[in-house]
């Protein structure tokens, strides 16, 4: 049975004087929190953009909340709730005008929900804008496009620049939103800890290319950096899930993305000592692959 989408990109295409983004496949199942990884430039924010309805791709299509991207961004927009870092709101005005005026565009705005929001940020309505910290202003977008529940929520590195007891309050809300509300959620960052502990799938971006894209947990759950001593200098066994490997004299380690206790008995059977078999974190895992992708890049360039 076909899964609900709330996001579906289909080899979408853009090309730019400088930067390219390449046949790149995103789904978004309805319910589920996708973490978008990439280093700056990698084509994230580009993908965001046309999500929101912002540009057309070259080639391929863009559907959110079944509809087409930009020619429907009208309605789609109704249900989606946008935060970007830089998210420009009027300086000389205060929360409360900003409240008033997205409850005046959207009926679904909740005024109780609202309020929660605002006493959990320890926010005052009567705060003018130009008067607000960066950790501030970040949380005030967050109340303005929660308080509407939005099927859909977009948020563009939303933590960057932020304190950690901000960074905690923001991660926090998100997640609340999400187990309240049957809430969608594309989550842009290059920060892999929040992406680690809020998403449910994750994908690479690298170079314009999507590099991986999948279920968090399973995916994390093979990779495995292997420690080995090879005190008479054989030479390594090859491993086709081999991400990478680096060696000191007689000591190495083999970092794997499909790991099993075959890989280990293998190693073994070849002359190895296994030292340690260790689980990586996801930044690991991210600058593992980042690493991989530059490689297959420079292969394809002649370089």
């Amino acid at each position: 049975m076909d899964v609900p989408l709330a996001i579906a990109c289909r080899k979408i295409n853009k090309r730019y004087p400088h930067f390219s983004l390449s046949d790149v496949d995103l789904s978004v199942e309805e319910g589920t929190v996708m973490g978008l990884v990439g280093p700056n430039g990698a084509g994230k924010s580009t993908i965001l953009r046309m999500v929101m309805g912002l540009i057309g791709p070259d080639s391929g299509s863009v559907t959110v909340l079944g509809h087409r991207m930009p020619d429907e961004q009208m309605a789609a927009k109704r249900d989606i709730g946008f935060v970007a870092e830089d998210m420009r709101l009027y300086e000389s005005q205060s929360i409360a005008f900003h409240m008033d005026f997205v409850k005046s565009i959207f009926d679904s705005w909740d005024d109780t929900y609202a309020a929660n929001l605002l006493r959990g940020f320890d926010l005052k309505k009567e705060q003018k804008v130009k008067g607000l910290s960066h950790g501030q202003r970040v949380k005030a977008t967050l109340l303005l496009a929660l308080a509407r529940r939005p099927k859909l929520l977009v948020f563009d590195e939303p933590t960057t620049g932020l304190d950690p007891a901000v960074r905690k309050e923001v991660i926090d809300e998100m997640m609340n939103a999400l187990e309240s509300e049957s809430h969608s959620i594309l989550f842009s960052s290059h920060n892999t800890l929040d992406v680690e502990q809020i998403s449910d799938y994750i994908t690479f971006i690298y170079g314009g290319r999507i590099i991986e894209s999948c279920n968090k947990e399973d995916f994390m759950d093979g990779w495995r950096r292997i420690r080995l001593s090879n005190p008479d200098g054989k030479p390594l066994p090859m491993l086709k899930n081999i991400k990478e490997m680096q060696q000191h004299g007689r000591l190495c380690s083999l970092t794997v993305d499909q790991y099993d206790e075959g890989v280990a008995e293998h190693l073994r059977q070849s002359g190895l000592k296994v030292d340690a078999v260790e689980r990586l974190t996801l930044e690991e895992i991210f600058l593992s692959n980042v690493h991989h992708a530059k490689a297959n890049l420079s292969k394809e360039a002649g370089l």
